[in-house]
């Protein structure tokens, strides 16, 4: 799973919207470099724990040419999984069901009244040159209004 795809399965958490959740995910792990960076440990519960790890110098061999060489000392990251990740990796534990993203409440429309909808039709009929089509598009309206109202 790329990030990509992360914020696609965390976006109808975030009410369908990826860029929020893409603002979510980006402020996490901005966090967490952040925090690695200036040699915070950052501990997940029953996740892991991030940890910047200094790497001293030490004799490598080139494996083309078989000659020893000097590498520097670095800095690296490592991850240790959490006991819980281990066990749930290993098939000792079963994740609880995932959470299920909020309901989306659907706003029922309202019948336009028929004023409303003259109106409308005047306005869109009034924007085209021809006199002939506006008058097509208002008895068009009002016929549905009163078909309606039977």
């Amino acid at each position: 799973m790329n990030k990509a795809q992360f914020i696609a399965l965390l976006a109808p958490h975030f009410g369908d919207s990826k860029k929020e959740a893409a603002r979510a995910v980006d402020i996490v792990f901005d966090t967490i470099v952040r925090n690695i960076s200036k040699g915070d440990d950052v501990m997940i519960n029953d996740f892991g724990k991030f940890k910047k790890v200094d790497r001293p110098a030490r004799k490598g061999r080139n494996p083309f040419t078989g000659e020893t060489i000097q590498i520097k000392a670095s800095k690296k990251v490592r991850f240790l999984p959490a006991k819980a990740l281990k066990e749930v990796i290993s098939g000792a534990r079963k994740l609880e069901a995932a959470p299920k993203p909020p309901v989306k409440v659907v706003p029922v429309a309202k019948k336009a009244a028929p004023k409303k909808a003259v109106k409308k039709a005047v306005k869109k009929a009034a924007k085209k040159p021809a006199k002939k089509a506006a008058k097509k598009v208002v008895k068009k309206v009002v016929k549905k209004a009163a078909k309606k109202r039977k």
